[in-house]
């Protein structure tokens, strides 16, 4: 039996190699709501057995000072069976699935951790899911690919390896349509839309990246990864919740509640008409700003 599914809170994630032992070491300096530790692409072919022999020493160095810690897997099922067994500890809170195929993949995934996790007396349902879907032929099966398993916390589209399958720029002309899927599919089942519509790799043009998260955000987006350290106070600014806002919000549902109080469905606040669904944003974002 599962716990119950938990929500995703982070703002920001920064991709760290497992073998890059300087980028370790500082991984906890940098801000970041949780640390991506990478055994997939920043790993080179022939480096991938070392990688996880190297995870648990890095999880623990991470772990000790009191950050999140995620693990990004490989695809290919051989290399994906050796990482789960490598990642599924006590210190690691979430394995990333890249190019996830559908559903029955996460759910095959999640066998193989579960029994992981009791070979080593874990709770079931402790190691939660990130998927990311990167390929063309997997974008029609976004909503079942969000809602196919409890771990599931996040679900994100890999802007590049998707505008390469389709011969496209990875701009946000290209990405535009298969986000808002994303963000559909992600509320419907209740979890986290992960990215960013926009440039990711480019961390040499921070007021574009900036740019990017403040659409994302507005779009619907709530937590993104990042490569780069300076990316990371930009995510935490676009993705999280000023003071004034929060205040805003406060103030809102205090408005609203009084309004029910008096037998209103829809009050005036501050030159607008409110009703319940944008209390119930407001609410929502007072709970996001209890997290950080």
């Amino acid at each position: 039996m599962l716990a119950t599914r938990s929500k995703c809170y982070w703002r920001s994630l920064l991709f760290v190699p497992v073998l890059a032992d300087a980028f370790v070491a500082k991984a906890h300096t940098r801000g970041a709501d949780a640390i991506i530790l990478d055994l997939e692409d920043s790993i080179a072919a022939t480096q991938k057995d070392a990688a996880r022999q190297a995870l648990p020493h890095a999880a623990a160095q991470l772990h000790a000072h009191g950050l999140d810690l995620c693990v990004r897997i490989n695809r290919p099922l051989e290399q994906a069976i050796a990482d789960i067994s490598a990642a599924v500890m006590p210190q690691i809170r979430a394995l990333m699935l890249p190019k996830v195929m559908g559903p029955e993949h996460i759910r095959l995934l999640a066998e193989v951790v579960s029994t992981r996790e009791r070979a080593i007396g874990l709770e079931q349902g402790h190691t939660q899911f990130i998927a990311l879907v990167e390929t063309a032929a997997a974008i029609p099966g976004l909503h079942a690919i969000a809602a196919a398993h409890e771990r599931l916390i996040a679900i994100g589209i890999g802007n590049e390896d998707l505008a390469t399958e389709l011969h496209a720029q990875a701009d946000e002309d290209t990405l535009y349509p298969f986000a808002m899927q994303l963000v559909a599919a992600a509320r419907a089942a209740g979890i986290a839309p992960f990215g960013v519509l926009g440039p990711f790799a480019n961390f040499a043009d921070l007021d574009a990246y900036r740019a990017g998260l403040q659409r994302s955000r507005r779009l619907g987006f709530a937590t993104s990864a990042c490569i780069h350290p300076s990316q990371v106070p930009i995510i935490n600014t676009e993705y999280g919740v000023s003071t004034q806002q929060l205040d805003h919000a406060r103030r809102l549902v205090a408005a609203f509640e009084q309004g029910l109080n008096r037998g209103v469905g829809a009050v005036a606040f501050e030159g607008a008409m409110i009703d319940q669904p944008v209390a119930d944003r407001a609410r929502a974002l007072i709970e996001q700003a209890g997290h950080y």
